[in-house]
């Protein structure tokens, strides 16, 4: 009888080891089913996103398909473990709701962060392709913000939740600051640096840029916290800390209104009777010329005899202000102010040096 007892028991509890075991099975089968359905749904949303023309249904979308899938698979995952859990007495299971607190908050500020980096973008892309203007710079700017405000905010929610003190860790911070400021200044003034870039926009992304105080001289590619990035002319990146910035002057031909053209012609002394002629000739021919800026300063004028030409020189602007295009109109003008000097019976000086020899008397014959 007793061993009839003990053989019950032995069935007993085997039935109830099978109970739990068919739980957690049954839990992460679920999970996994419920994962599935969530990826080929999200999946259907998106291709629906992509026919409509807001940027930030795409966004959302996108950015919440992975942190979602993976937020159902650490539910499920975690509360398999706290039925197995109750089966056991490690010491690991008694922070299975931590962990999973932790987690999903990590799973929140990751959607978030994603959101916000693919909404800067589709923005960006949006007004491209619609034509209208794009600050990008401004564009990039709030997005680090609005990113790094998620970032320590989530990370201020998880040391809470790990039992840290949030006031405490602000002081220690308020504390530490100090010290950190002079051990990292030169990376804090790279910071107020790119910040002040931010602000101040002196430039942004795609624009032409050149300083006259260092070899700086490139297109600006990108602009981030602690450097610019620059490509050069060569193709070759250069990377320059924000904090140089605030200490040299910087042109941005970008944002030219008009291109120069400054030449000085010279002529023959020979020529000098046709010079009023050829200069107004030149005059009449910038006036009529359709890509030149008349509302701009135009002067043609004689203004200097040199030691083997005489000079006019034409300064005037174009309306153009793409660096190629305006070779090009320059090109044109420089070849009619030759036509023009070539149809006036003038000739082009080139250095030259004229000698004069006196006569010499003839000597007497002895």
């Amino acid at each position: 009888m007793q061993a009839l007892l003990e053989k019950i028991k032995n069935i007993i509890a085997n039935d109830l080891i099978d109970i739990w075991v068919y739980e957690v099975f049954a839990v992460v089968f679920g999970v996994l089913i419920l994962a599935f359905i969530a990826r080929r749904v999200l999946v259907k949303l998106a291709d629906k996103a992509e026919v409509t023309c807001n940027p930030w249904d795409n966004a959302l979308i996108n950015a919440v398909r992975k942190p979602l899938r993976y937020t159902i698979i650490i539910i499920g995952i975690s509360y398999a473990a706290q039925i197995a859990g109750a089966q056991a007495d490690a010491e690991i299971f008694n922070y299975i709701n931590t962990i999973r607190y932790v987690l999903i908050v990590s799973m929140m500020s990751w959607a978030l962060m994603s959101f916000v980096a693919r909404f800067e973008n589709g923005t960006i892309q949006q007004k491209f392709q619609t034509g209208q203007p794009v600050d990008r710079t401004s564009i990039h700017a709030i997005g680090k913000v609005i990113r790094t405000a998620i970032f320590i905010t989530t990370a201020l929610i998880i040391l809470q939740t790990l039992g840290f003190s949030v006031s405490g860790v602000l002081a220690f911070g308020g504390i530490g600051g100090i010290a950190i400021g002079f051990a990292a200044k030169d990376l804090l003034s790279n910071f107020f640096g790119g910040l002040m870039i931010f602000l101040d926009r002196p430039f942004t992304v795609g624009d032409w840029i050149s300083s006259p105080d260092r070899k700086i001289e490139g297109i600006v590619e990108s602009i981030g916290w602690r450097l610019t990035t620059i490509r050069t002319f060569d193709k070759r990146p250069l990377f320059v800390p924000n904090s140089i910035f605030a200490t040299i002057a910087v042109e941005n031909p970008s944002r030219m209104s008009h291109r120069r053209i400054y030449e000085t012609i010279g002529l023959r002394y020979d020529d000098v009777e046709q010079m009023e002629r050829i200069v107004e000739d030149v005059r009449s021919m910038l006036k009529a010329h359709e890509e030149i800026d008349q509302s701009q300063t135009m002067i043609v004028n004689f203004n200097a005899f040199n030691e083997s030409s005489v000079d006019f020189f034409v300064y005037t602007f174009t309306k153009t202000t793409n660096w190629v295009y305006f070779h090009e109109v320059k090109q044109d003008v420089l070849l009619r102010i030759s036509n023009i000097v070539l149809a006036n019976g003038a000739e082009m000086a080139f250095p030259t040096t004229t000698m004069f020899l006196q006569q010499s008397q003839q000597l007497n014959k002895i």
